[in-house]
């Protein structure tokens, strides 16, 4: 059935939210279980409770809206995820797999971020200010997860992970030289 209405898009576009955020309860545990860093494992396991806080709120909208969460796979977080799987797959153990699986989780939340973005626009159109509400809610605490995961790339894990590594040269030669 092609989507007509705001109404559908917005069903759409919360019931693909839901499916990817059922994905990450998922992949979240893999991810703490292979993190080496505590605090990123700290924050692994903090943002899976969080997550399913998530799922709630959308169950929420869902309850609201006399609709039912399913019917739609988010083929994109999918994908996303296996990249993350694929990540501790070909990655030993310790800083440098902390960094990439730190990478990975990044491109999670900005998909979330767009995803919650939109819907919640497409709530304040519809004038479902309770849905723009839950949803900006999620929005901001993906941002502060986003963050959070910037500050321990930053303060720690990206200098384990390259010590004793090698710079790469960005100095011009030739012509410009």
């Amino acid at each position: 059935m092609k989507i007509k209405t705001m109404r559908e898009l917005f069903l759409e576009q919360i019931r693909d939210l839901y499916s990817g955020e059922t994905q990450i309860v998922k992949a979240l545990p893999k991810m703490v279980e292979a993190a080496s860093n505590e605090e990123l494992r700290e924050g692994f396991s903090e943002h899976l409770q969080q997550t399913q806080t998530h799922v709630a709120r959308l169950e929420d909208i869902f309850t609201r809206l006399d609709e039912k969460p399913g019917g739609v796979k988010c083929v994109g977080m999918e994908g996303v995820l296996k990249e993350g799987e694929e990540m501790i797959d070909d990655t030993e153990p310790g800083s440098v797999r902390d960094a990439g699986l730190i990478a990975a989780a990044q491109r999670v939340e900005h998909y979330e971020m767009a995803g919650y973005g939109s819907a919640r626009e497409f709530a304040r159109q519809l004038g479902d200010i309770s849905a723009v509400q839950l949803l900006e809610e999620t929005l901001e605490e993906e941002k502060e997860t986003d963050e959070r995961l910037t500050e321990i790339a930053m303060s720690v894990v990206n200098d384990e992970a390259n010590a004793g590594g090698a710079k790469i040269s960005t100095g011009r030669a030739g012509f410009l030289g």
